[in-house]
């Protein structure tokens, strides 16, 4: 079982699996098992899984909580692991919360609602109150859904008034809302920053940790990243940050999972394809992603 890590102390490098899948496209547990055994000997700080970059979207709440189970069988004690939550009511997301509420989560990442409609401010409020009430474990919020993006006001609101709801991935590109996030938070939440072209700044505004797509795809140059801003050498953190920035160039697209993937496959993890519909890598974008990675790989 992972060891349970309290929110305060859920920080760094963060990174959120992919999920592998068989020709049938049903979870390969053996590949996520590798997965999970890869990123950890790289020294990452934690685990993300059924998360945007997991295709967290497509699992039902079955396969949720046997890829939580799967990645807490090797992470043993060490900890925090974190489930991402994808869902599209209160009921479906408290049935994922359920189950894996047993499985040694320190937090769930959830996202709000995301079927075209916006959500007023009081129902997001009891949306996430309902969550937490259902399962009892800590709350991230993930601020990622263009149509319901979640101001930073109201997600402070959120933290100060909803039990349980102790941080926010931000997962937009204005970096003005982390440092309004930033400056606004009381000093036991926590602001995870998942700008993947912004990483290096995001750490320099004092977010807590990153839980991101770039920090999965090449976790030792995010570690590193995080070393160089946090020791105040900026000098090899530009460095690195151009070189992650032009491997999230290759790999920022529409079908992202899929290039990502292939990000993954270049390391000697097996990954398999996407669920259908999404489309595989094209040759072309293969070649920008094999470029940079070789680029970064010597970083």
């Amino acid at each position: 079982m992972p060891k349970i890590v309290a929110p305060q102390d859920i920080v760094g490098i963060l990174p959120p699996l992919a999920t592998p899948l068989a020709a049938d496209e049903s979870v390969d547990e053996r590949a996520l098992e590798a997965m999970a055994g890869f990123m950890l000997a790289q020294g990452v700080d934690g685990l993300v899984v059924g998360g945007s970059s997991g295709e967290g979207f497509n699992l039902e709440a079955d396969e949720l909580r046997r890829i939580t189970a799967t990645v807490a069988g090797v992470m043993g004690d060490r900890g925090p692991l974190i489930a991402g939550v994808i869902a599209n009511s209160t009921r479906a997301a408290v049935a994922k919360a359920k189950a894996v509420a047993d499985l040694g989560v320190s937090a769930l990442q959830v996202t709000p609602v995301h079927y075209i409609y916006k959500t007023d401010d009081e129902s997001m409020i009891r949306h996430f109150r309902e969550i937490h009430e259902a399962c009892g474990l800590p709350i991230i919020v993930y601020n990622v859904v263009p149509w319901n993006y979640l101001s930073p006001g109201l997600i402070l609101r959120m933290m100060r008034e909803v039990p349980g709801v102790y941080g926010v991935k931000q997962s937009a590109g204005d970096l003005k809302q982390l440092a309004d996030l930033l400056l606004g938070a009381a000093p036991d939440n926590r602001i995870y920053g998942a700008v993947d072209s912004l990483l290096y700044p995001c750490i320099a505004l004092g977010a807590h940790g990153l839980i991101s797509m770039l920090t999965s795809a090449a976790p030792r140059q995010c570690i590193a990243l995080w070393r160089a801003v946090k020791e105040g050498d900026h000098e090899s953190a530009k460095a690195l940050h151009a070189k992650l920035l032009t491997l999230w160039n290759a790999i920022f697209a529409d079908n992202r999972i899929a290039t990502f993937k292939y990000a993954l496959e270049l390391q000697g993890l097996e990954v398999g394809a996407c669920r259908r519909p999404t489309l595989s890598a094209t040759d072309k974008q293969k070649a920008a992603i094999r470029a940079a990675m070789a680029d970064l790989m010597g970083a």
